[in-house]
């Protein structure tokens, strides 16, 4: 199996920290881009030529460029991009505050973004690379409590897809990897935020505060077994535009297609009357 170099966000725990693992022990080379370096140490212990330990916050648009010039001044090219890093708000539409969806789309949107473009030249210049999206179920089909964390991973998911038609070309894959519930750091109380309850949400969305907070630990999905698959995707021939991972994952991604089909069609003529008559339907590109 051909080596390959990785750049992993969020890297300290959870989905990073498994495919950082995942990697390594399939020989390939690691970059474990961190906020906290010395959560990472152990790797670098037992993989010391072929894991490195880098400083950043993926919020930080401006260090994308630094972080991949990192990994090929060590490495000498760049295979696997992984945008992990993330957590989650919990709250209603009306207790979220600008500046916390703001923080939410700088950590899954404009980080991402950021560290994308500074990946594309090398990857663009050896014609192959393979770019791995952290989404989540909750990048498909949303609901009452997760706007903020939902629009995000919308939002990225969107910009992921356009990015795949357009790197296409050059041999570069997209992979949008949509997990359900694994048992990460991410529904642990020092990740998870919740924002103080209002009177007129605090009945509605009980129940779930209540089952975030209280699956901390109890999770079915196993990232162990997440990150091999991913490993295993990123060293093969083909590679879907989204994966969703887990049970839950699949049934309730499968259950938004249909909903979404079934709502379609049940409009369609109301919607298709919208057009001028006998107008023919644009020619488009895509």
């Amino acid at each position: 199996m051909t080596t390959q170099t990785w750049i992993i966000t969020g890297a300290s725990r959870g989905f990073g920290r498994a495919l950082a693992e995942a990697a390594l022990a399939a020989g390939d080379h690691v970059v474990a881009a961190v906020r906290r370096p010395e959560s990472v140490a152990d790797l670098e212990s037992a993989y010391p030529d072929d894991c490195l330990i880098a400083q950043f916050d993926a919020r930080d648009v401006a260090a994308a460029s630094d972080l991949v010039r990192d990994a090929l001044d060590r490495f000498g090219q760049l295979d696997v991009l992984v945008n992990n890093a993330g957590r989650a708000v919990v709250g209603a539409v009306e207790e979220v505050s600008d500046a916390q969806l703001r923080e939410l789309m700088d950590l899954h949107l404009f980080g991402p973004a950021a560290l994308v473009r500074a990946a594309l030249p090398a990857m663009r210049a050896r014609g192959t690379g393979t770019i791995v999206q952290m989404s989540s179920q909750g990048g498909r089909a949303s609901f009452p409590g997760v706007s903020a964390y939902s629009a995000s991973k919308f939002a990225l998911e969107g910009w992921s897809e356009a990015l795949a038609g357009e790197v296409a070309p050059f041999g570069i894959r997209v992979l949008i990897v949509e997990p359900s519930r694994f048992r990460t750091a991410f529904n642990a109380a020092d990740v998870l935020e919740f924002v103080e309850a209002s009177e007129t949400y605090r009945d509605l969305l009980a129940d779930v505060r209540a089952d975030m907070a209280g699956t901390d630990g109890r999770q079915e999905g196993d990232p162990a077994r997440a990150a091999e698959i991913i490993v295993s995707l990123a060293h093969g021939d083909e590679v879907p535009l989204r994966l969703p991972l887990g049970r839950e994952a699949v049934e309730r991604v499968s259950g938004a297609y249909r909903r979404g089909l079934e709502e379609v069609e049940r409009w369609a003529e109301t919607a298709r009357s919208a057009d001028f008559e006998g107008v023919p339907a644009s020619v488009r590109p895509i």
